[in-house]
């Protein structure tokens, strides 16, 4: 999608004021977006960190909104909804850092052996099971072709291996991914 860092800077901000407004029970900030790449109907991940570990992550993969409104429901869903985690607090938002993966359209793989760890995220869709890795995650756990198959497809709620069932289908897509960090020394 290529972003500019000031577009990359809005929705990071409009991230952290939107957990701040939902964790503080105000109404969500409403914004009006100049930039067509903002009102660009796309799919998108926002990762919460507390230092290395992870505090909730929860996106769109398909484009049903626009990316600052995708952006902004992911982070608040992120704080508040991910099931791995207790909501969110007032006093823990001073400690995350905020991660957005804007979704590429996806694709659908047909040779496996055409993933490249680290550029393509997978998504298996088996009907009513359907699970997302991001590229990176693939990198951060340090896993091969196979492993990042096997564990999209646990994340699906699958068995480690329908990734090779014919009736099972596979898409991959890129990131467009930033973070808070790379931009807290211009702030400064």
């Amino acid at each position: 999608m290529n972003l500019t860092n000031e577009e990359k800077r809005a929705l990071l901000k409009l991230a952290r004021s939107s957990i701040q407004s939902a964790l503080g029970g105000k109404p969500l900030p409403q914004k009006e977006y100049k930039s067509e790449t903002l009102s660009r109907l796309s799919g998108v991940f926002v990762t919460l960190r507390i230092g290395e570990n992870l505090r909730g992550c929860i996106g769109y993969v398909e484009p049903f909104f626009p990316l600052a409104q995708a952006t902004q429901e992911a982070a608040v869903k992120a704080a508040m909804e991910d099931p791995r985690f207790m909501p969110m607090t007032l006093v823990e938002l001073a400690s995350i850092t905020i991660e957005i993966s804007v979704l590429s359209p996806l694709a659908e793989l047909h040779d496996k052996t055409k993933i490249e760890i680290g550029k393509h995220g997978l998504v298996i869709d088996a009907g009513l099971r359907r699970g997302l890795l991001l590229p990176q995650v693939a990198t951060e756990y340090g896993w091969d072709r196979e492993q990042f198959l096997r564990h999209t497809a646990s994340k699906a709620g699958l068995p480690s291996d329908a990734w090779k069932r014919n009736e099972v289908k596979l898409f991959t897509f890129t990131v467009e991914r930033f973070e808070e960090s790379e931009f807290e020394k211009e702030e400064k």
